[in-house]
């Protein structure tokens, strides 16, 4: 059954298909980005802080027994930045002061190696600062010496915030630019689908339906299968169209001289012809008959999927097809019989009905074109691992040149004698095996006509029955 609501136009799809990963892509990317950026701006600023830091610590010296210290301008000179960060410093012996700010958060000694800069984040006077420190071992000195120099982080955020909208402007340029080509783009990859649907809509302002394979030109190999199939479809609709086309011209054709004869009869009889009332009467049979023979042939023949196939017991459609034309066969002065052993299991899997149509046939034609006192003979023998069904009779056999043709629709052989036939009953005998993958052979008899209707596998049919 169709979805119920509105499906998503293809179009819409294949953008969202596109813009998805494109967007998870500059999420990516933005995020690794910023991340990049933070890192970066760290090793900039610390590599600035590191000299600055280097600077006041080689001015660390020591005169007559004492730790002096010269504090350079220019040290703090490279700290100075647009944003005005403040800058703190503390120099000390061991835990004793030597200058700065003695309430900066002073570092374990212990943790530090000497002349090996260290930076960290710390909370200063309610800000956020880095500072960098190193220790220096001086001589004639015991105690440790802590350099340490601090900043606030305005200029370090400043920096970052700069670059991550810099970052943030190209990502979305990128993905605006992508999305005004993204439209075109997908037109363009749309136009062989576009092409397609063309080839379609231009068969519906012909007046005659046109099955014929699409031209559409080469196409991408996603779109291969569709146009193949569609093809596919049409040979199919060809065929179901073409046997309605046939049906129609066999059956417009064959009528005519039934309705014909009883045109001519009606005017008869209205003159008081005596006759007129049984040549009617014959006329309204053969026609009856030519209806029922078009409209079997037109179900052996049917397009599509042929029914499921079943377990057929071939002396049991025998003995139903002989009980439905014994009293013809008794009118013709014919005798019917069946040949088939009662032990012996005859079973196929076909389908029933083509098997009944098979024989049904097979029997009505052997009893029409017999002499009286003649025999139609059923029989049901094996040959291998294939059960044949083998109708013989007593009637004038066929030619050897025109064995053939008589599966040609309407195709009767000159000189045979008998009631007026269709020419579709062998017909529909073909039709109706090769549906069911069975091979027909015609033998002459002695007299008569062989034909025999071969169903291979039934060893193994039996074998799982």
């Amino acid at each position: 059954m169709p979805s119920e609501g509105r499906a998503i136009a293809l179009r819409t799809r294949l953008l969202a298909a596109m813009l998805g990963p494109l967007l998870g892509a500059a999420a990516i990317i933005g995020i690794g980005g910023a991340t990049l950026i933070s890192d970066v701006v760290r090793r900039t600023n610390d590599r600035v802080l590191g000299g600055a830091l280097g600077a006041i610590a080689e001015t660390v010296q020591v005169e007559r027994g004492e730790v002096t210290l010269d504090l350079p301008p220019a040290a703090f000179g490279m700290l100075e930045n647009s944003e005005r960060d403040n800058v703190y410093y503390r120099v000390a012996v061991g835990s004793a002061l030597l200058t700065g700010y003695a309430d900066l958060p002073a570092p374990d000694p212990v943790t530090l190696q000497v002349d090996q800069p260290r930076f960290r984040f710390a909370r200063y006077r309610e800000q956020d600062i880095r500072i960098g420190e190193v220790r220096r071992s001086l001589p004639r000195i015991n105690q440790p010496v802590i350099v340490q120099v601090a900043e606030t982080l305005d200029n370090r955020r400043a920096l970052a915030n700069r670059l991550m909208v810099g970052l943030l402007i190209g990502e979305l340029t990128l993905v605006g630019v992508a999305i005004l080509l993204l439209r075109p783009a997908l037109g363009w990859s749309l136009r062989p689908l576009v092409r397609l649907r063309r080839a379609v809509e231009v068969r519906d302002i012909r007046a005659r339906p046109d099955f014929s394979a699409l031209d559409t030109g080469p196409l991408p190999s996603e779109l291969q299968p569709l146009a193949s199939a569609f093809n596919r479809l049409l040979g199919q609709l060809d065929r179901a169209t073409g046997g309605v086309r046939r049906f129609t011209a066999d059956a417009s054709h064959q009528m005519r001289t039934p309705l014909s004869v009883l045109k001519v009869q009606i005017e008869l009889a209205r003159r008081g012809s005596s006759q007129a009332m049984d040549e009617i009467s014959d006329a309204v049979l053969r026609l009856e008959r030519l209806v029922t023979q078009l409209l079997a042939l037109a179900r052996a023949e049917e397009s599509g999927v042929s029914p499921p196939t079943e377990m057929v017991d071939l002396k049991e459609v025998s003995r139903a097809v002989i009980g439905r034309l014994i009293n013809q066969a008794i009118h013709a002065q014919v005798e019917l019989t069946l040949d088939a052993a009662e032990e012996e299991n005859y079973r196929v899997e076909a389908h029933r009905t083509l098997i009944f149509e098979i024989l049904a046939n097979l029997i009505d034609n052997g009893i029409r074109y017999n002499q009286p006192g003649g025999t139609v003979a059923v029989t049901l023998a094996r040959d291998g691992d294939a059960m044949l069904l083998i109708v013989s009779d007593d009637g004038p056999g066929i030619a050897p040149e025109h064995q053939d043709r008589v599966f040609e629709r309407f195709f009767r052989a000159a000189g045979l004698s008998g009631p007026d036939g269709t020419g579709l009953g062998l017909a529909i005998v073909q039709s109706a095996a090769s549906r069911m993958g069975a091979s027909l052979a015609i033998a002459p008899g002695n007299p008569g006509t062989r034909i025999s209707v071969r169903f291979e596998g039934a060893d193994r049919q039996k074998q799982a029955v």
